[in-house]
């Protein structure tokens, strides 16, 4: 079975969430969970912004 590994990083590359699922989890269902407690900016790849998270952007 493979795995993926899922992590949020600082800026001083301190570990901030961390999340593992198998390979067929869409990776964009896993950001409201994952930054729930976050009240910074967030920066990723775009494209794994759904149109959902889109609307939620400053």
């Amino acid at each position: 079975m493979a795995l993926k590994l899922y992590l949020i990083i600082n800026d001083k590359v301190g570990i901030i969430s961390v999340n593992v699922t198998i390979t067929n989890v869409d990776d964009r269902k896993l950001v409201p969970d994952m930054v729930d407690n976050l009240w910074v900016l967030l920066y990723g790849y775009k494209g794994y912004i759904s149109n959902s998270l889109e609307k939620n952007s400053p």
